[in-house]
């Protein structure tokens, strides 16, 4: 019988089917093959199946190279092979009550060990819980690596426990950041992190371990890749890509492979844009320098840069974490009356000092002055250039290795003493009058200058100053003086509230016969004084000094006069000193106007040398001291 056209359409509609499946299917695997199983590189790599190593003890290997000694954490499954590993290989682990403590205590180990500080924590609500602290260290230039874990790889986006996208969430925040797919891509991904937080401008990098790549072999197929066997054909593509997916998991994890840092080249600043600054501030009769935190990152050590500017003998204003830099008392230092220096000088070297709000985005600069600009990054370089100033000398390069450089040039150069004693004796005369002020009475309740006064005099050599808050802290910043470089540890350009708790952790640890005091307001003090449960366990006592003036002050004291209320401003004087005692620390309370403040201190350190932790909850008065200043 001769086949119909109703036949002949069926035929060629079943074998254009087949055709379409037999092509898609090899697509399928071929795409599988390429973005997924690395079917080559299996081929030639044999999976380990008996070996009980896990993914958590190449990242422990990798850190313990690169010379980290503390990971702080907050526990969490998805990391647990980190954290044991870590254990096991010497690294101390440290894990505070909130996870944003845990990268703030990472990064003031990165300031004060001229390192990377690093923090682990679990994934999903673990990593978005530490978004503020990271965006605190881009804008501080800390170099901070964050670990966070991940969901199975295999089951990203399927719902699982704690899965979200957490690459997206650090990409703009972050200098790097990246998902580890294999067990053999741990070592590379880790080192690449390590060496970008530190090279060029430092900052935070952010590396995802889904937790397929951290545990043995045999737990996560088990767990993961136990599929049950089938006859059919799509089970056993199934069975086939499964199997695979865990072979390249697992293929070359083991090879050995180099774990040493990457070399990271200092950046310098050429010959002759140098004679040019030389040149200026040679024929300058009034200069200035500014110095930012940038100054204070390595390589060239903080004592280096301390005895160029001391050799060059340029009055200088400090800021960020060079607050302390030429000690608590200087000859060249000076404290109060900035802008009027600027405004009268002919030569301002900006050294990592940035003109955004802090130097009123250039507009405290004089418009006749030569300006040298030094930074390590171009946008902070040129930030805001053209609209209210603009560098005469640009340089791209590490401004501690400039300045060093500089006074290598001008060894025998001498400032002005004339300019130098007209700004000393401007800083002299303000002194006197917070002085004055500070004998004042304060209304109903201590004078805070007073007390910031006597501690300004109690204060040992090496202690170490934690800054957090907003008016009593803003007062603090005029009266106390660090004794010594990096003994200063401020938020910077965030002027984030909260670093309290995890500053003073990794102040502690770094510096472990010094005494740290937290400069607290009773505001910024809620954030984390938990965190006294967290000295008390890992033995790292502290001192907090709450200004308690119950209330949010530094907004209360423009929206008061500006709106005529101050609703969300005003708090009650809360018993911080117990809630201190309820988290295993000792509590002062100094509330009497007649009692002496050094006694209290006196106190408060003997408590603290028998290895308790203390919070001195002063009540606080207001003055004048601030008035007018605005929290924007």
């Amino acid at each position: 019988m001769d086949p119909t056209q109703e036949d002949v359409d069926t035929s060629c509609s079943l074998c254009y089917n087949v055709i379409f499946f037999v092509f898609g299917f090899i697509g399928i695997l071929a795409g599988l093959a390429v973005s997924k199983l690395n079917l080559i590189y299996l081929w030639k790599h044999k999976v380990d199946t008996t070996s009980k190593r896990h993914g958590g003890e190449l990242v422990a290997e990798v850190l313990k190279a690169h010379g980290v000694e503390f990971i702080f954490t907050l526990a969490g499954g998805h990391i647990s092979p980190i954290l044991v590993a870590a254990e096991k290989t010497g690294i101390r682990v440290v894990d505070t009550r909130h996870e944003v403590s845990a990268v703030f205590a990472a990064d003031a180990v990165a300031r004060l060990n001229s390192t990377v500080g690093v923090a682990a924590v679990t994934a999903g609500p673990g990593v978005t819980n530490t978004v503020t602290a990271v965006k605190n260290a881009q804008l501080a230039e800390s170099p901070i690596l964050l670990i966070g874990g991940a969901a199975a790889g295999i089951l990203k986006g399927r719902g699982a426990l704690q899965d979200i996208d957490q690459i997206d969430l650090f990409h703009s925040i972050c200098k790097y950041s990246a998902s580890v797919k294999t067990v053999r891509d741990i070592v590379p991904t880790l080192k690449k992190a390590l060496y970008e937080a530190q090279s060029g401008t430092p900052g935070p990098v952010f590396v995802e371990f889904p937790l397929d790549v951290l545990y043995p072999y045999d737990l996560v197929k088990r767990e993961l890749f136990n599929v049950p066997a089938s006859k059919k054909l799509m089970g056993k593509i199934i069975n086939w890509y499964m199997n695979n997916y865990l072979s390249n998991l697992f293929a070359g994890a083991w090879e050995p492979v180099d774990k040493n840092p990457f070399e990271i080249k200092p950046m310098v600043t050429d010959n002759a844009t140098m004679q040019k600054c030389v040149e200026a501030l040679s024929k300058s009769k009034k200069p200035v320098f500014v110095i930012g935190s940038q100054a204070l990152l390595p390589p060239n050590s903080v004592e280096n840069l301390k005895k160029s500017l001391e050799a060059l003998g340029v009055p200088c204003y400090l800021s960020g974490m060079a607050r302390g830099l030429l000690g608590r008392k200087s000859s060249i230092q000076m404290r109060h009356h900035r802008g009027d220096a600027l405004k009268e000088a002919d030569l301002i070297l900006l050294a990592g000092a940035v003109c955004d709000f802090r130097l009123s985005y250039g507009r405290s600069l004089s418009k006749s002055a030569t300006i040298i600009s030094v930074n390590r990054d171009s946008e902070q370089l040129h930030k805001n250039a053209g609209i209210f100033w603009k560098p005469t000398i640009a340089v791209q390069a590490d401004p501690s290795l400039f300045v060093y450089k500089l006074g290598m040039c001008l060894y025998d150069f001498k400032c002005d003493p004339a300019w130098v004693s007209r700004l000393q004796e401007r800083d002299v005369k303000k002194d006197e009058k917070n002085e004055k002020m500070s004998l004042e009475p304060a209304t109903k309740f201590l004078n805070p200058m007073k007390i910031l006064s006597d501690l300004e005099q109690f204060l040992p050599d090496d202690a170490i100053l934690v800054a957090d808050g907003g008016d009593f802290v803003g007062t603090a910043a005029y009266i106390l003086r660090p004794r010594g470089p990096l003994q200063w540890l401020d938020p910077g350009a965030f002027g984030t509230l909260g670093v309290g708790g995890g500053f003073a952790l990794g102040a502690k640890l770094c510096r472990p016969n010094s005494q740290v005091w937290i400069i607290w307001g009773d505001g910024s003090s809620g954030y984390s004084i938990a965190e006294f449960d967290t000295f008390r366990r890992h033995n790292a006592p502290v001192i907090g000094l709450i200004g308690n003036d119950a209330c949010w002050t530094q907004i209360a004291r423009e929206q008061v006069p500006m709106f005529g209320t101050n609703v969300a401003c005003q708090l009650i004087h809360c018993d911080y000193h117990v809630v201190s005692e309820g988290y295993g620390g000792k509590g002062i309370l100094l509330s009497d106007t007649t009692a002496s403040n050094k006694e209290t201190f006196e106190e408060a350190v003997k408590l603290y040398n028998e290895g308790h932790s203390v919070v001195i909850n002063a009540l606080i008065g207001t003055t004048k001291f601030r008035e007018g200043s605005i929290s924007v």
